[in-house]
């Protein structure tokens, strides 16, 4: 064919492919739209999944009616004038595509009255011809429908999977869209249905129930609050403990400034930080905002702007890593126990009420506010913090005794130690404590340079393979920095001459073997295959279970896990204590009642 100008129609539908994917991907951009315009309720309805209808309305401030027109018109946008607005952009959308890419291949219909206008204007957009605007009653505003999506691209509606997928996509991403604005309210309609309603979450108390009408009330129960800021970076918002890792990353949410993103920087960096207390292939939940000055990262390196590119990658990367570190470091029995967190429970007994009143969940007080619960509304019973708060638990900071973990008082199956704390009975795994204690020992032995080596009496012969021997060989110079020293004594045997000292009596065979795994599956002898190797030793290490201890050594080793950062999971991510309260033992054996 001879080189021609493509007609404005094929125009619109060529850039619909990068915008409209499917009915979620309409939602997406009509919402940011409504954000943008201030709004502070958007009401979202669909039918058929969105393939037969999507219609969003707002309160927020409306396009005049000279305008309306000129919103359908590609690369026609209020949000840039320049390429510096470009460069320090703040809203989520600001390309100008949005409308007339999903005009150009379905039937649209907008509505839009402005606050300071009487009577609202309507235009409507098929097939690429406009017609309006013409008066229309409504509130103040902006109503758009879209209906019969890829009515005239069969090849692209042959792609949209069911009804119910598509919904699916579209719930996940009002539950995105929920979490990115609390200030907003969301509501969600699908057959006249409600699927999700999330009223303004104006308080801390209602932003936590937000979070656990998402993603359920078991992760607000293990999850820890973090705000931190520095460099011009603020990090804020949930993590959880590695106690309640995944088998998917289904339930990891980032925003940088209040846009949903998928960044494998930062993902990185949150995996870098758990590394320390999380199962092979496990993965943490949490959701976090870093906030920014948006000339420092531009987010139109994405059609869809779910990808940004950073100015300063190495600088956001060594935050979030760190900022992470240092709080799953605190996560240690002096913090408050995730079963004792305030935000996870509330009490909806009247004030000063009597008795034992359980609390209610998060999810049922979101369902309240709802309904239109409100504390004002509650003159006799208003929602108050649950009174079985941290401050009951041996964990809350300035508990009665200068040892939160308490004092041993008996070992149970030679595998747990019992011990007396304020409030309540401590419970600690001695294996899984000694190792996160022992690790955490080599670790700070092997940064400050002072892990030192102790010469075996009689050199320990290993057998190996002769690919085993060759990889050994290659290592030697790595574990010696821990510790491991051997030589080569023929095509598949090795003589073990020195373990680390902090080991002991480890069986020197066993270790070298696993060590050598260890950094075979991590790719050599970076710093995060050798902490892998100083987690398999101090697993070597520890306690093993059926070995008696005296009370001595229990409370030595209840001291040693309050002094150690981390010391809430073992190397591979399980729970090395719990805490039992005095109020549910009383409930156990029917106190009181």
């Amino acid at each position: 064919m001879s080189i021609r100008v493509l007609p404005d129609q094929l125009i619109h539908q060529i850039a619909a492919g990068e915008v409209v994917e499917r009915p979620a991907s309409v939602v997406k951009e009509l919402v940011e739209n409504s954000l943008d315009s201030g709004a502070r309720s958007i009401e979202i309805e669909v039918e058929q999944g969105g393939a037969a209808l999507v219609r969003v309305r707002d309160d927020g401030c409306g396009i005049p009616s000279d305008e309306l027109l000129l919103a359908l018109t590609r690369h026609a946008t209020s949000k840039i004038g320049c390429i510096e607005d470009l460069e320090a952009v703040r809203t989520l959308g600001f390309r100008g595509e949005a409308l007339p890419s999903i005009a150009s291949v379905s039937r649209m219909r907008v509505v839009s009255r402005p606050v300071d206008v009487a009577t609202a204007s309507e235009v409507r957009c098929v097939d690429g011809e406009l017609a309006g605007p013409a008066p229309q009653p409504h509130p103040p505003g902006t109503t758009v429908e879209v209906r019969d999506l890829f009515f005239n691209v069969p090849a692209r509606r042959k792609f949209l999977r069911s009804e119910r997928t598509e919904l699916g996509q579209v719930e996940r991403l009002v539950e995105r869209l929920a979490l990115s604005r609390y200030d907003v309210g969301f509501r969600l309609l699908s057959a006249r249905r409600t699927l999700a309603d999330h009223p303004p979450a104006t308080d801390e108390r209602a932003r936590d129930a937000r979070v656990a009408a998402v993603l359920g009330n078991d992760f607000l129960r293990h999850a820890l609050k973090l705000d931190h800021e520095a460099s011009g970076l603020r990090l804020h918002g949930w993590f959880c403990q590695p106690t309640y890792a995944r088998s998917q990353p289904d339930q990891q949410y980032f925003f940088l400034n209040g846009r949903p993103v998928r960044d494998k920087l930062a993902a990185s960096a949150v995996r870098l930080a758990y590394r320390d207390v999380l199962y092979h292939g496990r993965h943490p939940a949490y959701v976090l905002y870093l906030e920014m000055n948006p000339s420092r990262v531009d987010v139109n390196a994405h059609p869809q702007k779910l990808e940004v590119r950073f100015r300063e990658p190495g600088l956001v990367h060594d935050f979030l890593f760190r900022t992470l570190e240092r709080a799953l470091a605190d996560t240690r029995p002096t913090q408050p126990a995730a079963a004792s967190m305030p935000a996870a429970t509330f009490d909806l007994a009247p004030r000063g009420a009597a008795g034992d009143t359980p609390g209610t969940s998060a999810l049922e007080f979101y369902g309240a506010m709802s309904e239109g619960v409100r504390d004002d509304d509650r003159a006799a019973g208003a929602v108050q913090p649950s009174t079985a708060d941290a401050s009951a638990s041996p964990a809350a900071p300035g508990a009665a005794s200068a040892h939160p973990l308490g004092y041993a008082i008996a070992q149970l199956h030679g595998i747990y130690i019992l011990a007396q704390a304020p409030g309540g009975l401590v419970l600690v795994d001695m294996h899984a404590a000694h190792e996160r204690t022992t690790y955490e020992r080599l670790k700070a032995a092997f940064d400050s340079g002072r892990l030192a080596s102790q010469p075996l009496l009689v050199p320990v012969p290993v057998g190996l393979s002769v690919a085993e021997a060759d990889a050994a060989e290659a290592h030697a110079p790595a574990l010696a920095d821990i510790g491991i020293e051997y030589t080569r004594a023929g095509p598949t045997q090795l003589l073990v001459r020195a373990l680390p000292a902090l080991l002991g009596t480890a069986d020197a065979a066993v270790l070298l073997r696993d060590s050598l795994a260890d950094l075979r599956e991590n790719g050599g002898g970076g710093r995060q295959a050798l902490d892998r190797v100083l987690g398999t030793m101090a697993c070597h290490r520890a306690v093993r279970a059926n070995r008696r201890l005296g009370l001595p050594e229990m409370d030595a080793l209840l001291r040693e896990m309050e002094r150690t950062v981390r010391a809430d999971q073992c190397v591979h991510g399980r729970p090395t204590w719990s805490f039992v309260s005095l109020e549910e033992l009383d409930r156990i054996f029917l106190r009181g009642r």
